[in-house]
């Protein structure tokens, strides 16, 4: 467990300029490596690339929670553990996820655990008067399924998102507002970004009716192990994609940290958009199926094309490193190593 102690130092600094000038450029991110980050949801996917991408920069001073130890959808808990540990950054990564046909299947229970999650870690930093630079990660769900491709950030409440992806954006879109209000209200620098379609390393391995890279990885392994002719994938294949890795993620979260203090959210997105039916060739080459690949078109696919503007995020100086078939080897020599199942949870 990285070191508990408390920080004596460190309050609440006014928000900065839209392009990230202002007070919070005068305090560096990355000059201050000894200070306290707490990154709430560091077992989940995104919350452990982010804690080794700041291991490997020399950051000593992560503190860290398992929902046993912190529940984050208990407000009570959540003030406590802000109030003793006064943490001088806070990175939120924690969410229940699951992917839309599991928030469809239980709406009441994502709608609820995520709204907690979100206005318990915000409100909290916001009260423990220590914390300097608070990142809330959101999600590209919260955009309208009707909007300009790629989506800029402007596109955000110029309608609903896509139906069934609701329960879990509607909470994404508090956070970012929450960010708002509180710069507003405040004056704490709370910034957010929303993240494109994310895959990477996750334990346990997410189950088959989870998100698309690795439900397609343990259809064509199974099917590769069972001689199977062919592997059933809902839709026609033509909606496209973007899909971002997320160790590309966490070296953006790293910039943002240190470069950015605006108002609106910032989209991070790879650039490198695929159909599905291109996805799935690539993640059948690489799993080394030979069968055939069965297109259900009665099935769902959700919206056309889904690309966000990262264009802001670029002008930070991020670019993503992670070719997708390069993650997708990763993720398949992953899965090879920590095959498991696993249900949809937050860290």
């Amino acid at each position: 467990m990285p070191s508990q102690q408390r920080s004596s130092s460190g309050s609440t600094a006014k928000a900065g300029d839209a392009d990230g000038d202002g007070d919070a450029a005068a305090v560096s991110f990355l000059g201050d490596k000894s200070a306290k980050v707490f990154i709430a949801g560091h077992r989940g996917m995104v919350g452990s690339a982010v804690h080794r991408k700041l291991d490997a920069l020399g950051f000593t001073n992560v503190v860290v929670r398992t929902r046993a130890e912190l529940d984050l959808a208990c407000q009570a808990a959540v003030e406590a553990f802000f109030a003793a540990e006064l943490p001088r950054y806070v990175i939120l990564a924690a969410a229940k996820v699951g992917g839309v046909h599991a928030s469809s299947a239980a709406p009441a229970e994502y709608l609820t655990e995520n709204l907690r999650i979100t206005v318990n870690v915000v409100d909290a930093a916001r009260r423990c008067g220590s914390v300097r630079k608070l990142l809330v990660l959101a999600s590209s769900t919260i955009y309208p399924a009707d909007a300009p491709q790629p989506t800029p950030e402007s596109a955000l409440l110029t309608g609903p998102p896509a139906a069934g992806s609701e329960w879990y954006a509607i909470p994404k879109i508090a956070g970012i507002k929450m960010c708002q209000a509180v710069r507003a209200e405040y004056g704490l620098n709370a910034i957010a970004a929303a993240p494109n379609n994310l895959y990477g390393p996750r334990h346990p391995f997410p189950p088959e009716h989870s998100h698309v890279i690795p439900a397609l990885i343990r259809r064509f392994h199974r099917a590769k192990l069972e001689g199977a002719g062919e592997v059933a994938v809902w839709g026609s294949g033509a909606a496209a994609r973007e899909f971002t890795h997320v160790d590309d993620l966490a070296e953006a979260v790293v910039v943002l940290m240190e470069r950015y203090s605006g108002e609106e959210h910032v989209n991070v997105g790879s650039g490198e958009e695929v159909t599905v039916r291109e996805l799935a060739e690539a993640v059948r080459g690489v799993v080394g199926y030979e069968g055939v690949v069965a297109w259900d078109a009665a099935r769902p696919e959700g919206v056309a094309r889904r690309v966000v503007d990262s264009g802001r995020m670029r002008k930070l100086g991020w670019e993503p490193r992670v070719a997708l078939r390069d993650g997708i080897q990763d993720l398949y020599r992953f899965y090879l190593r920590h095959e498991c199942g696993g249900q949809a949870h937050h860290a």
